[in-house]
């Protein structure tokens, strides 16, 4: 059952290797907790396994959602007339898998964000002293002739860039020295005008989205134009088109940059909540703060749905106050206009 699973995920639905193999080990670790084979399951059984996740494991409701999403596809399928095993389990065991999972035993996708409630883009003077720390590192390596110089300026440089792109941790790292191009709209970025993403997230079954940014902040440029032209020659090894190089001259790995960020953050006293996709976060809501467009925004950072930048979008409470004060302002005299037109 679960072999024939694997191979309609795979191979009929075109879905990818790991997403597939996360979803048979779920359902390999509920068959462990029950101690049944899956023509013996019931809803029973699937609701004590729920709960202990949720009362004593305390996992996640986004979590819990995907687990429940994997048995229920699996039940879809051995209970499908189309691949025959209720026929056949009833011939050999006398018995026949069912459905376990249920609207009444299921959790509901009822917010379009369930992530932690403590994440948040930084402020506009927290992303600044993040900046300044990760320069004053390159400045304080080179004048004390120690070793690390190098990598601190990548460091600094990817901080920037993943900001001012508005980019995914792995959107970042996989990005090549190729991947820039001229935008004709804007010449003062050279070659630097128009970022290629190819390996943004994709959606279940698909390839990686590519997606075209355009380039906003020349000061982001610029620094990326240094580094391409005057650090990354001395870092990368046998002909890498990769962008970010590790000391090893391998293509640098998200988890390396997590460990950075996490080092310059601590060292800075922020908040603990703050990782690298806080950048991307606050470039959705920097630009929304500045008057730029939504659709533009959503466009950038490669979202399908508008209601998805919106959950990026954290803006300040000077903004609230600005966009409340202008709201008061226009409707002040509306009745007034309305009464007299009515006139």
């Amino acid at each position: 059952m679960i072999e024939g699973w694997r191979m309609q995920q795979i191979g009929g639905r075109h879905l990818k290797e790991d997403s597939v193999s996360r979803a048979l080990g779920v359902v390999r670790r509920f068959e462990s907790y029950a101690g049944k084979k899956p023509w013996e399951w019931s809803a029973g059984d699937f609701d004590e396994w729920m709960a202990l996740l949720v009362s004593q494991r305390k996992v996640e409701a986004s979590t819990i959602r995907s687990y429940q999403g994997a048995v229920r596809a699996f039940c879809d399928y051995i209970c499908s007339p189309h691949y025959g095993w209720v026929d056949e389990c009833m011939e050999r065991f006398g018995t026949h898998p069912v459905q376990v999972c249920h609207e009444w035993n299921t959790l509901a996708h009822l917010q379009d964000y369930e992530g932690k409630p403590g994440r948040r883009p930084l402020t506009r003077s927290e992303l600044q002293r993040l900046l300044d720390h990760a320069d004053a590192e390159v400045t304080r390596l080179l004048d004390e002739r120690r070793k690390g110089a190098l990598p601190a300026f990548r460091d600094a440089t990817l901080f920037k860039v993943v900001y001012a792109w508005g980019m995914r941790a792995s959107e970042a790292v996989g990005l090549d020295v190729t991947d820039f191009y001229r935008n004709s709209k804007a010449p003062q970025f050279g070659e630097f005008g128009v970022m290629q993403i190819r390996h943004g997230k994709s959606s279940r079954g698909g390839p990686p989205k590519r997606r075209a940014v355009v380039s906003l902040f020349g000061w982001a440029v610029e620094a990326l134009q240094e580094y391409v032209e005057q650090v990354r020659p001395l870092m990368v090894r046998d002909g890498s088109p990769a962008l970010w190089v590790s000391e090893r001259g391998t293509r640098l790995r998200t988890r390396e940059l997590a460990s950075r960020f996490a080092v310059y953050r601590t060292a800075l006293g922020l908040d603990e909540v703050l990782t690298p996709h806080a950048l991307r976060h606050s470039y959705v809501t920097h630009l929304i703060e500045s008057g730029v467009d939504p659709a533009f925004v959503q466009r950038q950072v490669g979202h399908l749905h508008q209601s998805t930048t919106a959950i990026y979008t954290g803006v300040s409470a000077d903004y609230m106050n600005t966009m409340m004060s202008q709201a008061i302002e226009k409707t002040r005299h509306r009745p007034r206009d309305e009464e007299e037109s009515g006139r």
